[in-house]
Protein backbone atom coordinates (compact mmCIF):
# COMPACT_ATOMS: atom_id res chain seq x y z
CA UNK A 1 0.00 0.00 0.00
CA UNK A 2 3.36 2.53 0.99
CA UNK A 3 4.40 1.82 -2.63
CA UNK A 4 0.87 2.54 -4.59
CA UNK A 5 0.35 5.96 -2.57
CA UNK A 6 3.43 6.51 -3.66
CA UNK A 7 2.92 5.74 -6.71
CA UNK A 8 -0.38 7.67 -6.98
CA UNK A 9 1.09 10.91 -5.02
CA UNK A 10 3.90 10.94 -7.85
CA UNK A 11 1.26 10.63 -10.37
CA UNK A 12 -1.06 13.49 -9.37
CA UNK A 13 1.68 15.84 -8.90
CA UNK A 14 3.55 15.20 -12.57
CA UNK A 15 0.41 14.83 -14.26
CA UNK A 16 -1.04 18.27 -13.94
CA UNK A 17 2.27 19.90 -14.68
CA UNK A 18 2.77 17.34 -17.67
CA UNK A 19 -0.76 17.92 -19.44
CA UNK A 20 -0.98 21.80 -18.44
CA UNK A 21 2.62 22.34 -20.69
CA UNK A 22 0.97 20.15 -23.29
CA UNK A 23 -2.36 21.92 -23.66
CA UNK A 24 -0.46 25.39 -23.45
CA UNK A 25 2.23 24.79 -26.51
CA UNK A 26 4.71 27.10 -27.14
CA UNK A 27 7.33 27.58 -25.31
CA UNK A 28 5.82 25.67 -22.90
CA UNK A 29 6.12 22.13 -24.14
CA UNK A 30 9.93 23.38 -25.81
CA UNK A 31 10.66 23.58 -22.13
CA UNK A 32 9.04 20.05 -21.03
CA UNK A 33 10.60 18.14 -24.48
CA UNK A 34 14.11 19.55 -23.69
CA UNK A 35 13.94 18.56 -20.29
CA UNK A 36 12.54 15.13 -21.06
CA UNK A 37 14.53 14.68 -23.64
CA UNK A 38 17.91 15.31 -21.88
CA UNK A 39 16.49 13.61 -18.90
CA UNK A 40 15.82 10.19 -20.92
CA UNK A 41 19.49 10.41 -22.59
CA UNK A 42 20.71 10.61 -18.99
CA UNK A 43 19.11 7.51 -18.20
CA UNK A 44 19.77 5.66 -21.56
CA UNK A 45 23.70 6.84 -21.32
CA UNK A 46 24.17 5.83 -17.50
CA UNK A 47 23.02 2.42 -18.84
CA UNK A 48 24.84 1.78 -21.43
CA UNK A 49 28.10 3.97 -21.03
CA UNK A 50 29.57 1.89 -18.03
CA UNK A 51 29.49 4.88 -15.23
CA UNK A 52 31.29 7.49 -17.43
CA UNK A 53 30.27 10.64 -16.31
CA UNK A 54 31.48 12.49 -19.38
CA UNK A 55 29.72 10.21 -21.67
CA UNK A 56 26.27 10.67 -19.71
CA UNK A 57 26.83 14.24 -19.55
CA UNK A 58 27.48 14.80 -23.36
CA UNK A 59 24.33 12.36 -24.88
CA UNK A 60 21.99 14.35 -22.05
CA UNK A 61 23.44 17.86 -23.07
CA UNK A 62 23.53 16.91 -26.77
CA UNK A 63 20.18 15.66 -26.78
CA UNK A 64 18.64 18.57 -24.84
CA UNK A 65 20.73 21.51 -26.92
CA UNK A 66 19.23 19.26 -30.41
CA UNK A 67 15.75 19.80 -29.19
CA UNK A 68 16.39 23.06 -27.99
CA UNK A 69 17.50 24.28 -31.73
CA UNK A 70 14.18 22.14 -33.34
CA UNK A 71 12.15 24.56 -30.95
CA UNK A 72 13.95 27.36 -32.35
CA UNK A 73 13.33 26.21 -36.23
CA UNK A 74 16.56 25.06 -36.46
CA UNK A 75 16.05 21.42 -37.47
CA UNK A 76 19.28 21.37 -39.38
CA UNK A 77 21.28 22.68 -36.66
CA UNK A 78 19.19 20.03 -34.69
CA UNK A 79 20.03 16.88 -36.62
CA UNK A 80 23.72 17.85 -36.85
CA UNK A 81 23.77 18.34 -32.70
CA UNK A 82 22.30 14.71 -32.20
CA UNK A 83 24.46 13.45 -35.06
CA UNK A 84 27.46 15.06 -33.58
CA UNK A 85 26.44 13.73 -29.39
CA UNK A 86 26.24 9.90 -30.80
CA UNK A 87 29.77 10.22 -31.67
CA UNK A 88 30.96 12.11 -29.34
CA UNK A 89 29.57 10.17 -26.37
CA UNK A 90 30.25 6.79 -27.72
CA UNK A 91 34.12 8.00 -27.79
CA UNK A 92 34.53 9.12 -24.44
CA UNK A 93 32.88 5.60 -22.73
CA UNK A 94 35.38 3.77 -20.99
CA UNK A 95 36.61 0.93 -22.08
CA UNK A 96 34.74 -1.65 -20.13
CA UNK A 97 31.94 -0.99 -21.96
CA UNK A 98 32.87 -2.35 -24.91
CA UNK A 99 31.87 -1.91 -28.67
CA UNK A 100 28.19 -3.23 -27.87
CA UNK A 101 27.89 -0.25 -25.25
CA UNK A 102 28.55 2.36 -27.52
CA UNK A 103 26.55 1.51 -30.03
CA UNK A 104 23.77 1.00 -28.17
CA UNK A 105 24.76 4.54 -26.34
CA UNK A 106 25.05 6.10 -29.96
CA UNK A 107 21.81 4.01 -30.83
CA UNK A 108 19.83 6.01 -27.82
CA UNK A 109 21.16 9.21 -28.56
CA UNK A 110 19.62 9.27 -32.12
CA UNK A 111 16.61 7.28 -31.20
CA UNK A 112 15.31 9.36 -28.36
CA UNK A 113 16.25 12.68 -30.12
CA UNK A 114 14.68 12.02 -32.90
CA UNK A 115 11.74 10.62 -30.77
CA UNK A 116 11.69 14.20 -29.14
CA UNK A 117 12.02 15.94 -32.61
CA UNK A 118 8.95 14.08 -34.18
CA UNK A 119 6.77 14.87 -30.96
CA UNK A 120 7.34 18.47 -31.19
CA UNK A 121 6.97 18.73 -34.71
CA UNK A 122 3.08 16.91 -34.27
CA UNK A 123 2.44 19.64 -31.32
CA UNK A 124 3.80 22.55 -33.50
CA UNK A 125 1.65 22.05 -36.38
CA UNK A 126 -0.97 24.86 -36.04
CA UNK A 127 -4.19 24.42 -35.24
CA UNK A 128 -4.18 20.48 -35.17
CA UNK A 129 -1.23 20.02 -33.01
CA UNK A 130 -3.18 19.28 -29.57
CA UNK A 131 -5.23 17.02 -31.15
CA UNK A 132 -2.71 14.99 -32.62
CA UNK A 133 -0.36 14.64 -29.55
CA UNK A 134 -3.91 14.21 -27.13
CA UNK A 135 -4.76 11.19 -29.30
CA UNK A 136 -1.36 9.98 -29.30
CA UNK A 137 -0.97 10.37 -25.54
CA UNK A 138 -4.40 8.44 -25.24
CA UNK A 139 -3.31 5.83 -27.57
CA UNK A 140 0.06 5.15 -25.35
CA UNK A 141 -2.21 5.22 -22.18
CA UNK A 142 -4.78 2.90 -23.30
CA UNK A 143 -2.06 0.49 -24.43
CA UNK A 144 -0.44 0.55 -21.14
CA UNK A 145 -3.56 0.03 -19.31
CA UNK A 146 -4.92 -2.42 -21.56
CA UNK A 147 -1.88 -4.41 -21.78
CA UNK A 148 -1.84 -4.46 -17.78
CA UNK A 149 -4.99 -5.49 -17.26
CA UNK A 150 -5.51 -8.20 -19.76
CA UNK A 151 -1.70 -9.57 -18.61
CA UNK A 152 -2.61 -9.99 -14.95
CA UNK A 153 -6.19 -11.10 -15.57
CA UNK A 154 -5.71 -13.67 -18.19
CA UNK A 155 -2.10 -14.61 -17.83
CA UNK A 156 -1.29 -17.14 -20.20
CA UNK A 157 2.18 -17.90 -22.65
CA UNK A 158 4.52 -15.22 -22.12
CA UNK A 159 5.59 -12.56 -24.83
CA UNK A 160 9.21 -12.39 -24.97
CA UNK A 161 10.26 -13.82 -21.30
CA UNK A 162 13.89 -13.31 -22.31
CA UNK A 163 13.47 -9.64 -22.26
CA UNK A 164 10.26 -8.90 -19.71
CA UNK A 165 9.29 -12.22 -18.28
CA UNK A 166 6.08 -10.34 -17.04
CA UNK A 167 5.06 -9.43 -20.50
CA UNK A 168 1.84 -11.65 -22.04
CA UNK A 169 0.78 -12.14 -25.42
CA UNK A 170 -2.87 -11.53 -23.52
CA UNK A 171 -1.19 -8.15 -22.50
CA UNK A 172 -0.57 -7.06 -26.08
CA UNK A 173 -3.63 -7.95 -27.24
CA UNK A 174 -5.27 -6.07 -24.80
CA UNK A 175 -3.26 -3.28 -25.38
CA UNK A 176 -4.36 -3.08 -29.16
CA UNK A 177 -8.32 -3.63 -28.49
CA UNK A 178 -7.86 -0.88 -25.86
CA UNK A 179 -5.98 1.69 -28.05
CA UNK A 180 -8.18 0.91 -30.60
CA UNK A 181 -11.29 1.21 -28.63
CA UNK A 182 -10.05 4.95 -27.21
CA UNK A 183 -9.34 5.68 -30.89
CA UNK A 184 -12.32 5.49 -32.40
CA UNK A 185 -14.74 7.75 -30.35
CA UNK A 186 -12.04 10.36 -30.82
CA UNK A 187 -12.14 9.58 -34.60
CA UNK A 188 -16.09 9.97 -34.86
CA UNK A 189 -15.55 13.41 -32.13
CA UNK A 190 -13.16 14.81 -34.44
CA UNK A 191 -12.97 14.93 -38.16
CA UNK A 192 -10.42 16.43 -38.68
CA UNK A 193 -7.92 13.88 -37.02
CA UNK A 194 -8.64 11.25 -40.41
CA UNK A 195 -7.77 13.80 -42.58
CA UNK A 196 -4.74 15.18 -40.73
CA UNK A 197 -3.60 11.83 -40.43
CA UNK A 198 -4.40 10.57 -43.86
CA UNK A 199 -6.79 7.94 -42.77
CA UNK A 200 -9.89 7.02 -44.09
CA UNK A 201 -12.43 7.83 -41.69
CA UNK A 202 -13.18 6.46 -38.36
CA UNK A 203 -12.11 2.92 -39.30
CA UNK A 204 -8.90 4.40 -40.62
CA UNK A 205 -8.30 6.02 -37.35
CA UNK A 206 -9.22 3.53 -34.93
CA UNK A 207 -6.57 1.16 -37.38
CA UNK A 208 -3.88 3.14 -36.67
CA UNK A 209 -4.34 3.69 -33.09
CA UNK A 210 -4.43 -0.53 -33.16
CA UNK A 211 -0.82 -0.20 -34.95
CA UNK A 212 0.31 2.52 -33.10
CA UNK A 213 -0.38 0.37 -29.91
CA UNK A 214 1.91 -2.20 -31.50
CA UNK A 215 4.87 0.17 -32.19
CA UNK A 216 4.48 1.35 -27.82
CA UNK A 217 4.51 -2.11 -27.12
CA UNK A 218 7.79 -2.64 -29.50
CA UNK A 219 9.13 0.71 -27.58
CA UNK A 220 8.55 -0.69 -24.24
CA UNK A 221 10.39 -4.10 -24.87
CA UNK A 222 13.34 -2.12 -26.58
CA UNK A 223 13.57 -0.28 -23.10
CA UNK A 224 13.31 -3.34 -20.96
CA UNK A 225 16.07 -4.79 -23.46
CA UNK A 226 18.24 -1.97 -22.31
CA UNK A 227 17.51 -2.96 -18.73
CA UNK A 228 18.14 -6.46 -18.94
CA UNK A 229 21.58 -5.94 -20.60
CA UNK A 230 22.64 -3.36 -17.57
CA UNK A 231 21.11 -5.70 -14.74
CA UNK A 232 18.98 -2.53 -13.72
CA UNK A 233 15.09 -2.97 -12.54
CA UNK A 234 14.45 0.77 -13.41
CA UNK A 235 16.39 3.19 -16.01
CA UNK A 236 16.87 5.53 -12.45
CA UNK A 237 14.77 6.87 -9.57
CA UNK A 238 13.73 9.91 -10.82
CA UNK A 239 10.08 9.86 -10.51
CA UNK A 240 8.80 7.95 -6.91
CA UNK A 241 7.20 5.08 -7.66
CA UNK A 242 7.64 4.79 -10.96
CA UNK A 243 11.11 4.53 -12.09
CA UNK A 244 13.08 6.76 -14.70
CA UNK A 245 11.92 8.76 -17.34
CA UNK A 246 12.59 6.10 -19.91
CA UNK A 247 10.48 3.96 -17.63
CA UNK A 248 6.69 6.08 -18.26
CA UNK A 249 7.92 7.41 -21.79
CA UNK A 250 9.22 4.53 -23.85
CA UNK A 251 6.03 3.60 -25.55
CA UNK A 252 5.42 7.38 -26.27
CA UNK A 253 8.95 7.86 -27.78
CA UNK A 254 8.35 5.13 -30.28
CA UNK A 255 4.56 5.76 -31.41
CA UNK A 256 5.70 9.79 -31.33
CA UNK A 257 8.40 9.16 -33.94
CA UNK A 258 6.67 6.45 -35.93
CA UNK A 259 3.75 8.96 -36.36
CA UNK A 260 5.28 11.87 -36.83
CA UNK A 261 7.52 9.91 -39.61
CA UNK A 262 4.35 8.31 -41.25
CA UNK A 263 2.30 12.22 -41.45
CA UNK A 264 5.84 13.76 -43.14
CA UNK A 265 6.06 11.04 -45.86
CA UNK A 266 2.57 11.61 -47.00
CA UNK A 267 2.31 15.12 -46.68
CA UNK A 268 6.16 15.16 -48.71
CA UNK A 269 4.21 13.13 -51.18
CA UNK A 270 0.55 15.17 -51.21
Amino acid sequence: MSALRTRVVSALVMAPLVLGALYLGGVYTDILMIAVGAGMAFEWARLTAGGTRTAVLTAALGVGAGIALFALDRPGWAAGVLALAALAAPALVGRGSGLRGRMWLAAGVIYLGAACLGFLALRHRPEVGLLLVGWLIAVVWATDIGAYAAGKSIGGPKLLKRISPNKTWAGLAGGVGSAALVSAPIAAAQPELARITWLPGVAGVTAAGAALALVAQAGDLLESALKRRAGAKDASGLIPGHGGLLDRADGLAAASLVLALSIGALDATA
